[in-house]
This record gives structure tokens, sequence and C-alpha cells, in this order.
């Protein structure tokens, strides 16, 4: 896939000897690559069905599933092909939303993620990075499928924050006030994760923060240096994915998180991450922590409104290298595509027998 919006000649700026590279506007990519009417309203419909979710609207349990990270477009579309037709068959039990992540963050250095460097080969392309992603999202979307993506850089949202139809912010940028401030004037529901200790205040205070409008330094869609007010988002929800004590998605986990939220006067509306520290990185074991879970729902805990699940078309991860495995993740490890739909399938199966009783 090659890109048509490319970035502008390199230039040295001499006080710090920092190689600079113009990309183009948001404005331009969406122009190039728009969203469609119909695909729109889609989008729009997308949102207010995880909104249904989030305010008890909507019994459906809400899925967030798919791979870690994307870095090769062919197989994120065949994997999205699949999810669509499985998303279809469970539909009156549970809303999947495809995980479309294409920044990945990094404690020390590593692969950034599809919209850093596409060609997987350091020559970071950003332009082509960010063509590609858009590209990769609007094909998704024509799927019928919802779109979710971890936000990390906040000059990378405005390339493609129309397209999506839930967002992550995640444990090491949740305590970030840019990403707060960010997160309050986006229009699509948010989840904050709780950060790597495993504590949930500094999400909840994040979901605070988010609800309440801001005033802020940022960039608008022509890429100008810009004052940006934001309406604040009423749509934040707390993601639970452990932390360094290990997990914490079990019954008295949540229990003292609930507890927490309604001393705070805060909506109890808990996705749990099904990998991570609860899964204890071994992505194998995402369907005992989804089925645990899936047992407080079904036992009447109504506030777990989702869960997220790493998966791909097949199981495992493998390192980044100029021989790779095809619909293997290159990032964090995965759950294959033909044990997810089990897993899925038979919880919807029993959500649906359920609802008949």
């Amino acid at each position: 896939m090659n890109s048509s919006v490319s970035a502008l000649p390199l230039s040295l700026d001499s006080a710090n000897e920092a190689l600079t590279l113009r990309l183009p506007s948001s404005l331009q990519l969406k122009q190039q690559l728009p969203l469609s009417n119909a695909l729109s309203r889609q989008v729009a419909a997308h949102r207010q069905a995880v909104r249904a979710i989030l305010n008890g609207k909507d019994q459906r349990l809400l899925v967030i599933v798919g791979p870690c990270s994307i870095h090769d477009p062919e197989s994120a579309i065949e994997y999205a092909g699949k999810l669509a037709r499985l998303a279809e068959d469970v539909s009156d039990e549970m809303l999947l939303v495809m995980r479309a992540y294409v920044e990945k963050p990094r404690t020390t250095v590593g692969w950034k993620g599809l919209a850093y460097d596409p060609h997987l080969d350091g020559s970071d392309d950003m332009a082509g990075g960010l063509t590609m992603s858009r590209t990769l999202m609007l094909e998704m979307i024509s799927l019928g499928l919802p779109v979710a993506t971890e936000l990390l850089q906040p000059m990378a949202a405005g390339y493609f924050d129309d397209l999506l139809g839930w967002v992550a912010i995640g444990a090491r940028t949740t305590e970030s006030q840019i990403h707060r401030e960010m997160a309050s004037g986006l229009s699509m529901p948010v989840g904050f994760k709780n950060g790597t200790d495993g504590g949930a205040a500094v999400a909840v205070d994040a979901m605070r923060s988010a609800a309440h409008p801001h005033r802020h330094f940022g960039v608008d869609s022509q890429g100008h240096p810009a004052i940006i007010q934001t309406p604040g988002n009423p749509d934040t929800h707390l993601v639970l994915r452990g932390g360094h004590q290990g997990p914490n998605y079990d019954r008295d986990s949540v229990a003292s998180i609930h507890a927490d939220l309604k001393r705070l006067n805060i909506p109890s509306r808990i996705m749990i991450d099904c990998s991570h520290a609860n899964s204890g990185k071994d992505p194998l074991r995402q369907p005992a922590v989804f089925n645990e879970v899936f047992e407080q729902r079904l036992h009447g805990d109504r506030s777990l409104i989702g869960m997220m699940l790493e998966s791909h078309l097949f199981e495992g991860c493998q390192p980044l290298s100029g021989s790779l495995r095809y619909g293997v993740s290159i990032t964090d490890g995965c759950l294959g595509f033909s044990a997810t739909e089990r897993l899925l399938l038979d919880a919807a199966r029993r959500l649906g027998a359920k609802a008949r009783a």
C-alpha cells in the first residue's frame, strides 16, 4: 500500500541539530481519504450503541477484540472480514468492536506501530503510516465494524478521530494531563486503563478530569498551533488491566473498585482487559479470564459492561524480522481467531439462554 500524501523535505534545526520533516495536515489526509456520508452515519450509530451499553440502555456485552497491534494490512483485513461475520452472528448478545491499534507505547525503544513505521524497517515513513492507517480503518468500517484504537500521540489523533467508535487511553498515559484534555474533546466513548501499579485511582481521576471542559494548547486541522476548547466527555469508563502486583479482575478487586466509584459518585462502568497483567502476559489464559469475569456478569454484576481480547488470525507472537509468519502478532502474544470465535460464540449462547430463561 503506497502513500500518496507525502512529507515535505527534511530540514536541519541548527539550534539543536534536530532533523524535521513536515507532515501533511490532518485536514489534507481527510480530504484525500474522506469518510462518506453513509459511513459517517454508521460511525455515529456505532458510538451511540457503545454509549447505550455504558448507560445500561442496551444490555449487550461490549467486546473490544483484535490484534495487539496491526503491522500487516493484508492479515488485518482478513481478520476484519472474519470478525464482521462473527459480529453478525452474535449481534443480539454482543457488540464486537475491532481493535485497530496503529500506535504502540514503548518503555524504552522498539517498533512504535504502523502509523510510525509502516514498512517495518526503521525508515519511519510516518506520512505513509498515517495514510495506511486511515485507509485500513476505512476498509474495516466498510465491512460494518466499529473500530477502536489507543490514542497515544495527541497530534496523530486528528488523522483518524472521525473513524473511531471507541478509544482507549493506555496505562502509561492515563495520568497525563495532555491525554485527559484530549479525551475531554473526543466525540466517542473513552476507556481509561488503570495505572501500571494496578490501582484504579489514576484512571478515576482521569475520568473526572475528562468529564469537564478544558482550554488547552493544541493543533488545528490545518496543522497550526491553536487554543482548543473542549466540551467535556460524559462517556468515559474504567478499563482494568491488572498491574505489577498481579490481576485485578477478580470479584474482590471489582467490588473494591465499585465502592470507590460509588463514594466519588462516578457511574460504575467497568471493562476488563483479559490480556496484560490480568493474564500474566500469557495470551492463552485470556479465555480463563474472560470466563471468570463472564460468570460475575451472569450472576448479576451489570457494571461489568465489557471485555477486551487480544486476538489475531493465529496465536502467539513473533519477533520483528525479515521473515514474518502471516497473521501472527509482532508485539504482545494473541489468541488465535478460531479460539476467539469459540469463546465468543459460547458466551453469546449462554447470554441468549439466560435472556430466554
